[in-house]
């Protein structure tokens, strides 16, 4: 169960509702009623709690969980321990995280910008956002509505936030559009220079990088990750990516739609990358 001091959990909802929301449906319609407080792990579920099975390597805890219900496929009904509730679903992962949502639903941040935060007074901020102590708004900066600005995160000169955007402690943006509902945890750096010199036996020259990033709707980018700007063009990541921690993107790179880079990986400048696709940590690319 998750701890009351960091989550708000919602509920409780009636299992017919959650298969609903899941894209689901019950094997039994007369367990529609079925009340559920919570979600939790085949191995820890018990009274009032909803789990998932979506991959057979949790076949024996499924079939001695506590939880009162469960999210599985078809093919895996008959494992099922007496008395557990089953929702039937194709995709039991994609089906949990939508339930999961409306246990624990985005947070809407608290409206208001602290006394000891610094918002230029040509810095745009739109209706219902939240800006913390000690973050920086810069002039010409655009928030759009609702977005949360987290303590000491830095919003760079003429950078442009949409709709929905969460923005994490110790963020830098800089020379950045970014879109509507996207998450940038704590640490990230977007929009600094990117690796661009002219080699030369008498000291490197550096070359001004006068390309931007631009960062599509619904994209989420993890701790400590790094986005370069772009040097002539921009720096593209396409909306839906999901970017661990710890990843550095290079100036021009391209990403298509719906990629997913996991920690540590690493993509050179000017790589393009397709649509929904899935890179691993520590990959390397150029």
């Amino acid at each position: 169960m998750a701890d009351r001091r960091f989550f708000r959990r919602l509920g409780p909802h009636a299992l017919a509702k959650l298969a609903a929301i899941g894209e689901a449906e019950l094997q039994n319609p007369d367990q529609a009623g079925v009340m559920i407080e919570d979600i939790s792990a085949l191995e820890t579920a018990g009274t009032g709690q909803l789990s998932f099975l979506d991959n057979k390597a949790y076949l024996e805890a499924f079939a001695v969980s506590g939880a009162v219900a469960a999210i599985v496929e078809p093919r895996h009904a008959a494992r099922a321990p007496d008395g557990m509730a089953l929702v039937l679903s194709q995709q039991p992962y994609r089906s949990f995280a939508l339930i999961a949502q409306a246990f624990y639903p985005r947070p809407v941040p608290a409206t208001g910008i602290s006394a000891a935060a610094v918002v230029d007074e040509a810095a745009a901020v739109g209706p219902g956002c939240q800006v913390d102590a000690g973050a920086v708004i810069a002039a010409d900066a655009e928030l759009g509505a609702r977005c949360a600005i987290a303590a000491n995160a830095t919003i760079g000169a003429g950078v442009i936030l949409g709709e929905d955007c969460i923005i994490g402690a110790n963020v830098s943006l800089s020379h950045c559009v970014v879109g509507d509902r996207v998450t940038v945890h704590p640490g990230a750096r977007i929009g600094q220079d990117g690796f661009g010199f002219a080699i030369d036996p008498g000291g490197h020259i550096k070359v001004p990088q006068v390309g931007r990033v631009l960062i599509g709707d619904d994209c989420d980018i993890g701790a400590n990750t790094t986005i370069d700007r772009g040097s002539m063009r921009d720096t593209v990541i396409g909306p839906g990516c999901w970017i661990d921690n710890l990843v550095q993107i290079g100036h021009n790179v391209e990403l298509g739609r719906g990629c997913v880079i996991a920690a540590m990986a690493g993509i050179s400048g000017s790589t393009k990358v397709g649509n929904f696709v899935a890179i691993g940590g520590q990959v390397g690319m150029a």
